[in-house]
């Protein structure tokens, strides 16, 4: 094998060059590379690092990626400006005979693979100057227009060599996958397929990506935002102090609110006790009121749960008034677990409380269990309306449509019952061009023995517990009472998919427009995560199972492919991007939880479309920027070379630019300095 003696590479994009190796290395560095390219997975790219588009407008000179690919019109024309930049200087033969070629290969960039072929899958790698071509198709355009080389690239080396040597100039256009080539990359059917589609795997589940926003936090319970347009986040530990992050990442250091003191959590592991929900008010802007549940334990050692109001403060938005708490509602609770905790505003204006049946196992309370008795808040869902007083002096007011008013067996505050442990609720923002689903109510209420389930909540619904778990029964004499009328789950799982459902969201947001109107939630216990698909002609939902780095499609540059396994709850911020909470050990005093942003590796949205500009805050607390913990480390698997080379050590130096790609990597063995030694990270 002859060496290559060559200009080392620089960031702005030369070619591959490897020096000065003996003829047994590169042979053994080639097997290592192949057994490395084995590992990779082809997904769609751009050189940006991000994942293709749908560009918004028509592209006038790349027209053949104006439906899917990594070119906006801004690029569109700046790449046409260089086109014909580069016509000018050819003749009208020239123009005949190179035209399309050119145009094709700078069209490239536009290409959802572009990443691939250019070289550019990892951003710590030199980009190529021009598209990986294949074979074939390199010959023909050097053959017809090889004096038009100079003119697409100002690669000194590439200039010098290739212009009269067909061979050398298309192996070092060359690109080790042939099926990332152009034109190939456009005929393969598994590549073209379902592009810019939710990816699936074999098995049918859907790949997602995340990214770490936060973490060291003590088994985050909820994050909010206030809807003022300030994209502040609002993170709940259970424990009962309250973040504020803001929208660069960042967390102040003086904590929103801190009632620790007060709320009763314990180390124990999986206590369901402590700060469980909050709500801001839908006029938040204006009156500064928010709404907060927690456990607590009364001067005669009863443990109950309150609903309080509080303000913030008028001097400073990033920090709650501890002493402006109003009670609005105390329950007492029979028993340690089935705590509920979801607090939400519809679209009504009113406040939903949902909360458990009282603990135990089975609802043991009476002869219907507390669920089924309407005559009891526990195992409800309650709505209220807190701009006012009631008559009897309660501090909030009872919606008149609310559906048990005029029941007498039933409290006013009842919306719905039948359930036993709703964790996590989320109204649906709807549609976002046709709002059809807005307002929607989803939950997941937690099963007893064999069944998880997902719930929309209507008003006056019975959802069945105890009588049913799922769509089984659970006790058979309610079960099959003729009075029941109950509503059944949108969905139900058995307890060899989880054993404790974590309600989500359904997506709405703007970056991932392929998850639009999926539903998704997860299982604590099994850290599953999973979609919910409705199919309006049968009137179902289909579920599907989410992975997250189960394949190479996470391979972009800030996000992660694992998460902690116990799935505690979910999110969604201002502009309607989701996001999950999870720990990797469940007590409420363990610095072990994470926030996890989802991405969808196969389509974004297009370049500034979903850009917000958040109204800026005055903060008076220090700023702690956020340090990921997950964060990927490139390298390379180095028991193939030891092996190859015989032992001789060989390690790597870096030398890198900030906020640059690589520009260049020096290999060092045991015996001297390899110069100039380059090639592509393939793995990790």
């Amino acid at each position: 094998v002859s060496t290559v003696h060559t200009e080392p590479r620089t960031s702005s994009g030369a070619m591959r060059t490897i020096t000065n190796l003996s003829p047994k290395f590169f042979f053994c560095l080639s097997v290592a590379l192949l057994c490395q390219a084995g590992m990779l997975w082809g997904h769609p790219q751009c050189l940006d690092y991000g994942p293709p588009f749908q560009p918004p407008f028509h592209l006038e000179f790349c027209s053949a990626y104006e439906t899917f690919g990594c070119c906006d019109q801004d690029k569109d024309n700046s790449i046409a400006a260089k086109y014909w930049e580069i016509m000018d200087y050819i003749d009208l033969q020239g123009h005949e005979l190179c035209g399309e070629y050119i145009k094709d290969i700078l069209c490239q960039e536009c290409s959802p693979y572009a990443a691939h072929l250019y070289d550019a899958e990892n951003p710590q790698t030199p980009l190529r100057n021009l598209p990986g071509l294949c074979f074939d198709y390199c010959s023909e355009f050097h053959f017809n227009c090889r004096s038009a080389i100079t003119l697409l690239t100002n690669d000194k080396h590439i200039q010098e060599c290739c212009e009269r040597n067909k061979t050398r100039f298309c192996n070092l256009l060359n690109i080790q996958d042939q099926d990332y080539c152009y034109p190939n990359v456009l005929k393969n059917t598994d590549l073209n397929s379902n592009l810019g589609s939710v990816v699936e795997d074999p098995k049918g589940c859907l790949q997602l990506c995340l990214k770490e926003v936060a973490n060291g936090l003590r088994n985050p319970v909820l994050m909010l935002h206030a809807n003022d347009n300030t994209h502040r986040a609002f993170v709940a530990e259970q424990v009962g102090i309250i973040w504020v992050y803001l929208p660069d990442g960042s967390r102040l250091e003086e904590p929103f609110l801190d009632i620790k003191k007060i709320v009763l959590a314990s180390p124990w592991i999986g206590d369901e006790r402590g700060f469980l929900g909050m709500a801001f008010h839908p006029k938040h802007k204006r009156n500064r009121k928010f709404y907060i549940y927690y456990s607590y334990m009364d001067k005669k050692k009863a443990e109950k749960i309150r609903i309080s109001e509080f303000k913030v403060l008028a001097s400073d938005v990033n920090k709650a008034d501890p002493r402006s708490e109003r009670s609005l509602l105390e329950l007492e609770e029979p028993a340690a677990n089935h705590n509920g905790g979801q607090l939400l505003f519809g679209l009504d204006g009113c406040l939903y409380l949902f909360i458990g049946d009282g603990g135990k196992a089975g609802d043991p309370f009476g002869k219907f269990g507390n669920a089924q008795n309407k005559s009891t808040l526990l195992g409800k869902v309650l709505r209220i309306d807190v701009n006012g007083k009631s008559p009897d002096g309660k501090p909030y007011r009872i919606p008149p449509d609310n559906p048990f008013v005029s029941d007498p067996k039933a409290l006013p505050e009842v919306y719905a019952y039948g359930v036993r442990n709703m964790w996590r609720c989320a109204v649906d923002r709807g549609d976002p061009v046709t709002h059809k689903g807005r307002g929607r109510i989803f939950c997941g209420d937690v099963g007893q023995n064999r069944f998880e389930e997902v719930d929309i909540i209507v008003k006056g619904g019975n959802y069945g517990w105890r009588a049913k778990e799922g769509f089984e029964c659970y006790d058979i004499k309610l079960c099959y009472n003729s009075s029941l009328d109950d509503i059944l789950p949108i969905f139900a799982y058995g307890h060899s998919v989880g054993k404790s459902v974590t309600g989500g969201y359904v997506y709405r947001g703007c970056e991932s427009p392929n998850l639009n109107g999926l539903y998704i939630f997860g299982d604590f216990m099994s850290g599953r995560l999973m979609a919910l698909q409705e199919d309006e002609r049968e009137n179902k939902w289909k579920k599907q199972d989410i992975c997250i780095g189960s394949t190479k499609a996470c391979a972009f540059p800030g996000l992660i492919s694992s998460y902690n396994k116990f799935i505690i709850s979910f999110a969604e911020d201002e502009a309607g991007e989701l996001y999950f909470m999870a720990t990797s050990y469940p007590s409420a005093y363990a610095p072990h939880g994470s926030i996890y942003k989802f991405v969808d590796p196969a389509r974004r949205a297009p370049p500034g479309k979903c850009k917000h500009k958040p109204i800026p805050v005055k903060t008076k607390s220090k700023r702690i920027p956020f340090a990921p913990l997950a964060s990927k480390s490139l390298g390379f698997h180095f028991i193939v070379w030891h092996n190859c080379i015989q032992s001789q050590r060989l390690t790597f130096e870096h030398s890198l630019k900030p906020n640059n790609r690589m520009s260049r990597k020096h290999a060092r063995t045991d015996g001297g300095v390899v110069k100039a030694l380059d090639w592509d990270y393939l793995g990790t």
